[in-house]
């Protein structure tokens, strides 16, 4: 119904697009290219050009995800600079900033956090590709900013949106595309409105594939389902008091998860329905006086909700004393997990003077979490025969976690100093969190039910977690310096003490692999780390470049490491059972560069490039940290014929990965060619028409993501891949 009522949408909003006469397509897309230097990033609480930001940023604009194909947000961040991809299929991904993943960074989608399982995260799965702006990824630490979390950096996705004008005006888009490594297809329309005092955006999008195609054969499970609708909205109650409404809801279906390291090897495992739903209210106060430049106000609910399917593909056999065989079949399991996460802001702008900028604020944000696990089982008992004497159906429910919930708050303060007539920028910040986590008493079983009997107490029935509550106080700092040398050479400097306190996950799960179990650690202590960046920048006319070294230390590293669960059951019992439980015994330190340039030789043709290198080390027993990647370049060439298009070639190359942490498996060095093509905006009257298309892999290369093999048993890569698209702009 979900989906009959999703494509009606978009049919709806496409003809009336059919008869919209409105002069709006410069207004509405704009296929310009802007110099890096002179983007404006908002993931810094305060609006900046990135020239201007003493921090390694990597921005990732609409232009660049129409001309690529792009499944889900992380692809269009794999070829930047110090940023990797992996996951647990081609729907099911997630980023590496730096050595450092998902659960050592903030995500967010239009600065509100996406929370969700640690394990199976996919935050970055559940938002159109096609309804994103940019993708803002700040390399380093930003606790001062974001709070617990941000010790790696922050991913911040902003969808487009809607905007004031001096006059009434209607456009917007239709977006189709489809792909030949997965047989994808993909539709999006939207539609923007407004005038001088109000304005709306309303947008639908749907795309869908099958089993992803490698050299080497098909993935199987791997393909999937999506559809989102949003809306955003603002309106001027005056001329300095702005209201926004950002309104979301993505809901995907049959998304098949070929990895997953939740998962024994022998599963099949699949989301039977994932869904986001965000709603964002936002009130800002400008120009009260010369000095208190803006006052904001901002609230946020957002909801995720996953529901998966999960076949363990598993038989146990057990000889009985009389010689029976014992059969035990899991048929089915069926995690949920319901991730509810709303907050608060309060923040204030200040001109302390003409060459001072002071930001001060305090945020709030809470995250309850539910989930519950139904297993099906099928026990029989045969003779020496073979033949079936009994067989019960058993449906054990669990929980895998306790009902618990993390709250923090947080006042942040920073300010910025432009000195020596502008030549020196010096940002300096501070903030201080308080941390209160609660649980519920949680079972390892909650009932068995057996052939129709329900037991809502069954012998043996484990306490896995006490009911408890922890606090914790954490504080985080940064300084940022950027030095004109010249008018276009930058030296720029960044230090920061961050933290990050262990997530729900973290302190309270716990997963029964048989023969052990994957187990939480309440008493983990905070993570707190000193990272500190160098770099330097020229912005010339025809040439750019950007290079920064940076470390990155760690102190009470949460790690997984071999240990005995001991246990007391209802019935009064004390046991213990082998465990791969969570504790602070890690010292990390990361280090590593970063290179980014851009040559025009001559107009309309252009050489870029790009590297990392990052290196980990456990430094508790000096030796590999794991989940560090692997050295990885990328090097194109870029011709734009302005009455016809521009087609651009790019290789990328990874390093050998063979220095690994235990439990690791290397990975080979190889290179990738792609081709990418997009023509010029072609208009007819007040629409605009562009097509896209290109060749990924074009070689048809054998290949291994050194995160997607590590974390799953997804050996191989996408093959060559042929797509299209094509935009009408109205």
């Amino acid at each position: 119904m979900y989906k009959s009522f999703l494509k009606t949408s978009v049919v709806i909003m496409a003809m009336a697009a059919g008869t919209i006469n409105a002069k709006t397509l410069q207004q509405t897309e704009n296929d310009t290219v802007v110099k890096l230097e002179d983007i404006v990033v908002s993931s810094l609480k305060v609006e900046k050009k990135v020239s201007d930001a003493p921090i390694s940023i990597s921005i990732v604009n609409a232009v660049k995800l129409d001309k690529r194909q792009v499944f889900t947000v992380a692809d269009g961040l794999n070829d930047e600079p110090g940023i990797f991809m992996g996951g647990d299929g081609v729907w099911s991904k997630n980023v590496n900033v730096r050595g450092l993943g998902e659960d050592r960074l903030v995500t967010m989608v239009d600065g509100n956090r996406i929370e969700t399982a640690t394990d199976l995260t996919a935050s970055l799965s559940m938002i159109d590709p096609n309804d994103i702006e940019r993708v803002e990824v700040i390399k380093g630490a930003q606790s001062v900013l974001y709070g617990s979390g941000a010790m790696g950096g922050i991913v911040n996705v902003i969808t487009k949106d809607g905007h004031f004008a001096d006059e009434f005006y209607v456009g917007g888009n239709v977006l189709a595309g489809a792909a030949s490594v997965n047989a994808s297809n993909s539709e999006y329309v939207r539609v923007n409105a407004g005038d001088k005092r109000w304005y709306v955006k309303l947008n639908a999008g749907h795309s869908s594939g099958d089993d992803m195609k490698t050299p080497q054969g098909k993935i199987n499970n791997s393909g999937y389902e999506m559809s989102d609708i949003a809306m955003r909205a603002g309106f001027k109650a005056a001329d300095n008091h702005i209201i926004k409404l950002n309104l979301q809801h993505n809901l995907s279906t049959d998304v098949g998860i070929p990895g997953g390291a939740a998962f024994a090897a022998t599963a099949t495992a699949r989301y039977k329905d994932i869904s986001r739903t965000l709603l964002n209210l936002n009130y800002e106060i400008r120009d009260l006086s010369k000095t208190f430049t803006s006052l904001e106000f901002s609230g946020f609910v957002q909801d995720i909700v996953r529901n998966v399917e999960m076949n363990p593909n598993t038989i146990t056999e057990k000889v009985l004393p009389n010689g029976n065989i014992q059969v035990t079949k899991p048929t089915l399991v069926t995690p949920t997990g319901t991730h509810l996460t709303f907050g608060g802001k309060a923040q204030a702008t200040f001109s302390l003077s003409k060459n001072n900028t002071m930001i001060a604020g305090v945020d709030v944000w809470h995250r309850n979490i539910t989930s519950d696990r139904t297993k099906h089982i099928t026990v029989t008992v045969q003779d020496t025969l073979g033949n079936v004497i009994k067989t019960n159906e058993i449906e054990r429910g669990e929980s895998p976690l306790p009902k618990a919930s993390f709250t923090s708050a947080g006042i942040f303060v920073q300010d910025e100093m432009r000195l020596l007539n502008n030549r020196l920028n010096v940002t300096v910040g501070g903030r201080i969190d308080g941390i209160f986590v609660e649980n519920e008493e949680c079972h390892d079983v909650d009932y068995i039910i057996t052939n129709g009997n329900l037991n809502d107490h069954p012998a043996g029935q484990r306490i896995t977690f006490e009911k408890g509550s922890k606090q914790d106080l954490s504080w985080s700092a940064n300084i940022g310096a950027i030095y004109k040398i010249t008018g276009k050479l930058h030296l720029v400097l960044n230090g920061a003490r961050s933290y990050r306190s262990p997530s729900l996950e973290e302190r309270f799960k716990y997963i029964d692999l048989t023969s052990k179990v994957r187990l939480g650690n309440p008493g983990l202590k905070s993570e707190d780390g000193i990272s500190g960046d160098i770099g330097v920048r020229f912005w010339g006319d025809k040439f750019m470049v950007q290079t920064s070294g940076f470390v990155n230390k760690i102190n009470n590293m949460v790690v997984e490491r071999d240990g005995i669960f001991i246990y007391n059951t209802t019935d009064g019992a004390t046991e213990t059972i082998p465990a791969l439980i969570l504790d602070n015994v890690g010292k990390a330190m990361l280090y590593g560069v970063d290179f980014n340039c851009n040559y025009n030789i001559v107009n309309g043709l252009s050489v870029f490039a790009n590297a990392s290198y990052i290196k980990g080390l456990d430094k508790s027993n000096d030796s590999d940290l794991p989940n560090v990647p692997p050295l990885k370049g990328v090097l194109g060439v870029s011709y734009t014929y302005d009455k016809v298009g521009t087609v651009s070639v790019e290789v990328t190359g990874v390093g050998e990965k063979k220095h690994i942490a235990d439990h690791e498996k290397p990975t080979s060095a190889y290179g990738r060619l792609d081709i990418a093509l997009n023509s010029r905006v072609m208009t007819l009257g007040d629409i605009g028409l562009q097509f896209f298309g290109g060749i990924d892999n074009v070689t048809d290369e054998t290949y291994t993501n050194f995160f997607s093999t590590n974390r799953s048993d997804i050996n191989y890569e996408p093959g060559r891949n042929f797509y299209i698209k094509g935009k009408i702009i109205f």
